[in-house]
């Protein structure tokens, strides 16, 4: 099957105009010309007016397609009046003269398209003792809902027909008064569920308007489904379909064999092929002549290494494209041992190349701390016996100090590579310099490169920390460092271990303990009073604060009406191990009069009331709430939210009493203990996102990023703590952001006023997403959202087109997920 050039997403006639079929679609974007469209019937060329929209909200509509839809394109073709007696209507992309047909309507396809509502049911299931189906239907008025039974006899339901914003992005036509949206519920008469399941497979949902009718009959699946997993088959299908026509046939089949696998649907090795450096590359990094000649010191322990892997490693230092180095190697072995040969062949081959025979094994750090006393150079790269260095990492090395002498410390990217050294895999892209990423896990490992000098502050390995001794040694040289630099390309290729702790934990336990204790020494040697346990996880640590002080928390809690959802989160705080609080919900314009007489029952020493008169203002209506605070820290609190343990607030705090922290984050859930959020990057979906939408609350995430605590470049409001001084250093949240990304504006402020803004995963609630405000359901609340799109992205442009420093510019911006950019 030929590649299309003109990818069609959706056909459909006017909303109000049946004279009118309306296609959209985009160019493929791996084409370098569009073409043009123009629609024809018979011999007649049709009226065709084309749109086209770019921006944040197509990217964010197409996230899910194989690749960046940027631009997205509207047809609409104006039928004639006989229209019906000049056969079938084609749209053909036309370029350099080749005529390529994109669509083909009979006019009985064309009849049907115009007497169907339009639908898509986004939710099927039986909950108890009834159907629920949530969806929407369009048509030219507001849908006429009916439920039959499978005799055709109208069966009594209940139904809620809402607006639906989202709608407009596709129909871009439908009025404000028009409810979309519905959510059906049929009760079962049946008493177990295996009847109930089958009486709502014998009903169908009928959707009819002035100008046609659509029926869907209910499909529960097979028994062995989940909900989710019925809702996207016939999505799964479409964007297979999408994907055949943008790849051709050979590559979809490569994709669906990758699918049954359990594959990532972009396999590292093509992700390899595209974005590795080439031999033309490598070539000219040999013809470079750098200013500053930086002198490399590759310290490596040796013991009883494997003599293959041994001379993989370091022909792979001869290898380098940058060549002022020296190759430091420490033999633990022993008098006897078996690689004395092998490394005195390489000596007389290389003058760069030294090495010493240990006359006893002095373990990893003493090993390692005999290669360091060899080195003569001006910076020093750690390795370890049995790796691989790419032939380009010295150079970037070279290159990163060359452009800022100032560098203390450099660390790159990594991945793994099989012991036969053939397949390369588990790329570890990772955040610029994170401190407390750093105290959760060794997120940095290799490459490891600093300045000699740093040594005079750091002192050399540890001998008590055998096992996670170059996590001690990190944190150690982090902590005198002025300016960590991070590469994000892999200058490393880790050999993967049968029996290392990456692929056999239990083997190296106590290597675990080491990284706890390296962590814990770390929090005393800057004066953090701090314990570290082990978390749930292998070689990740979690920190539990031991502040002595127990400042006054003021919890600010927007409110409309939604008492139910009040009174829980309420409750979730009362609960709470952390008592010294003081709970200020901020009233706006509700209109129930038991919102107003719940107030009065709860009011109390620790809850107050204040009101906030205005339409709403997230930004203005937290101000006014901080403004009558006491405490010196603040929570904003949505209050459609639940805390599940009763530390929450205790691990909210315990890293917001830091000076450095400016605000900190929780881990919030969907009911469905689904990723609500996880922190903020900068760039998802355009502009900014959660990480890890829609993941299991059980997944670790990417390298552990769900888990671990972390710095970020924000966090949710939804729940976040913040400082007092903070909040009036910045002058609290930007009030021309109203509803959208406000927190995020916050986070920015703080972090430009020099706050880390840290996400704990410890601190764990429910978030049940916007009760109490409603959608953006109208015309002109999506135009407001939109203006706050674009005055987020002028004042903070920089930041982002300079991409998010706690992200990395190889995943993709396109998910949540941490997957490869393609």
């Amino acid at each position: 099957m030929a590649v299309k050039k003109f990818i069609v997403d959706r056909i459909r006639t006017n909303l109000y105009d049946d004279k009118k079929i309306v296609f959209t679609g985009w160019f493929n974007p791996l084409e370098k010309q569009q073409g043009e469209l123009i629609a024809e019937q018979g011999n007649q060329k049709l009226q065709l007016d084309i749109e086209k929209k770019r921006g944040i909200e197509i990217r964010q509509k197409h996230i899910g397609e194989p690749y960046e839809i940027n631009e997205e394109v509207t047809g609409t073709i104006s039928l004639p009046e006989d229209w019906e007696t000049h056969g079938k209507i084609q749209v053909f992309h036309v370029a350099d003269g080749v005529k390529e047909k994109i669509i083909t309507l009979s006019v009985r396809q064309i009849q049907k398209i115009i007497g169907s509502v339009e639908y898509c049911i986004d939710s099927v299931k039986v909950i108890e003792d009834h159907l629920e189906v949530i969806g929407w239907a369009l048509g030219n008025r507001t849908v006429e809902l009916q439920i039959q039974d499978q005799r055709g006899k109208a069966v009594p339901f209940e139904s809620e027909q809402y607006y639906r914003k989202d709608l407009l992005s596709t129909f871009y036509e439908l009025k404000k008064d028009q409810n979309a949206g519905f959510r059906i519920k049929v009760k079962l008469a049946a008493e177990d569920e295996k009847a109930r399941t089958k009486e709502a497979q014998s009903l169908a949902i009928i959707m009819q308007d002035d100008r046609g009718i659509s029926r869907y009959r209910v499909n529960l699946g097979d028994d062995d489904k989940s909900p989710k997993e019925m809702m996207i088959t016939g999505k799964r299908i479409k964007k297979a379909y999408k994907y055949l026509l943008h790849n051709g046939l050979e590559a979809t089949v490569k994709k669906s064999v990758r699918r049954l696998r359990h594959e990532n649907d972009f396999p590292y090795d093509e992700w390899r092929e595209r974005y590795e450096v080439t031999a033309g590359d490598l070539q000219n990094q040999r013809k470079t002549n750098f200013e500053h000649k930086i002198f490399f010191s590759i310290v490596i322990p040796l013991y009883m290494t494997n003599k293959e892997y041994l001379k993989e490693m370091i022909n792979s230092i001869c290898a380098q494209t940058y060549g002022n180095w020296e190759l430091c190697l420490a033999d633990g072995s022993g008098k006897n041992s078996p690689l004395t040969d092998i490394l005195e062949d390489y000596t007389k081959k290389d003058t760069r190349i030294r090495f010493c025979t240990l006359e006893e094994n002095l373990g990893i750090s003493g090993n390692t701390n005999a290669a360091l006393n060899m080195a003569k150079g001006d910076v020093i790269v750690l390795a370890d016996h049995d790796d691989i260095m790419p032939a380009n990492a010295l150079y970037e090395l070279a290159k990163a100090w060359n452009e800022d002498s100032t560098i203390d410390v450099v660390y790159s990217d990594e991945d793994k590579i099989s012991m036969d050294g053939k397949q390369y895999f588990d790329p570890h892209f990772k955040s610029d310099f994170n401190i407390d990423l750093l105290c959760s896990m060794n997120y940095i490992c290799h490459l490891f490169a600093f300045k000699k000098e740093i040594l005079e502050k750091t002192g050399t390995f540890r001998k008590e920390f055998d096992g996670a001794q170059d996590y001690d040694f990190i944190l150690r040289c982090c902590e005198n460092a002025k300016n960590i630099h991070h590469i994000p390309k892999v200058l490393y290729h880790w050999r993967c271990h049968l029996d290392s702790t990456a692929s056999n934990p239990d083997s190296k336990r106590y290597a675990f303990e080491a990284g706890r204790k390296a962590v814990e020494e770390h929090y005393k040697r800057v004066g953090i009073s701090a314990r570290v346990e082990h978390s749930e996880f292998y070689g990740m640590y979690r920190t539990i604060y031991e502040w002595q002080e127990k400042p006054l928390i003021s919890i600010l809690i927007p409110n409309k009406d939604h008492i139910d959802d009040l009174e829980k989160c309420l409750n979730s705080i009362r609960k709470s191990d952390y008592t010294n609080y003081e709970i200020i919900i901020i009233e706006n314009n509700s209109t129930e009069e038991a919102t107003f007489s719940y107030y009065k029952q709860i009011e109390s020493d620790k809850i107050h009331v204040v009101y906030y008169e205005g339409e709403f203002n997230f930004s203005s209506i937290n101000n006014f709430g901080a403004s009558h605070a006491k405490g010196e820290y603040f929570l904003l609190l949505n209050n459609d939210t639940e805390m599940i343990h009763e530390n929450c607030m205790r691990e909210l705090l315990g890293y917001c009493m830091r000076t450095e922290v400016g605000a900190v984050g929780a881990r919030l859930y969907y009911s469905d203990d689904t990723i609500q959020h996880a922190g903020v990057v900068l760039g998802f979906g355009g502009i900014a996102g959660h990480t890890f939408i829609g993941k299991s609350r059980y997944d670790l995430g990417y390298f552990g990023r769900i888990v671990c605590a972390q710095d970020y470049s924000a966090v949710t409001a939804a729940c976040m703590m913040t400082k007092r001084s903070a909040f009036e250093k910045v002058e609290g949240l930007s009030e021309e952001l109203r509803v959208a990304f406000n927190d995020i504006d916050y986070c920015m402020k703080l972090r430009r006023a020099g706050y880390l803004i840290v996400y704990n995963p410890y601190a764990e609630l429910y978030h049940f997403e916007s009760k109490s405000r409603g959608l953006e359901d109208t015309p002109d609340k999506v135009e407001r959202f939109n203006g706050e799109i674009e005055l987020f992205n002028r004042k903070w442009e920089k930041e982002l087109e300079k991409g998010d420093p706690y992200y990395n510019p190889n995943l993709t911006l396109d998910n949540s997920d941490f997957s490869l950019r393609k």
